[in-house]
């Protein structure tokens, strides 16, 4: 699914927006959301095009998934989330639809 490979999580977020990728996501319980505009988006309506993961050395904290994601419509953004003890509360298909796939 990873078409480049990135050493930190800024430069995941940074390659991204370079091919396209400028919409910032936020998660809510069942839907992303951009802050910036009305622009919101239920699991059914966009796919995950490429997952990073980067895990801290030493900080659970520090722990967070990168998400490209492109809507049925064509809009392609970035949605940060954490993993583990940072994880966000969302709704089981918002779950199953951000799970890491290996």
């Amino acid at each position: 699914m990873n078409t480049v490979a990135y050493d930190t999580l800024s430069e995941a977020v940074a390659g991204l927006k370079k091919r396209g990728y400028n919409i910032d996501y936020n998660l809510n319980f069942d839907c992303i959301v951009c802050h910036e505009s009305p622009h919101s988006l239920k699991p059914s309506e966009f796919e995950i095009t490429e997952v990073y993961r980067f895990e801290g050395d030493s900080d659970p904290a520090d722990e967070a998934v990168v998400y490209a994601i492109e809507s049925k419509h064509g809009q392609k953004g970035v949605l940060v989330n954490g993993f583990g003890i940072s994880a966000d509360d969302a709704s089981d298909e918002m779950i199953e639809k951000l799970k890491v796939k290996h």
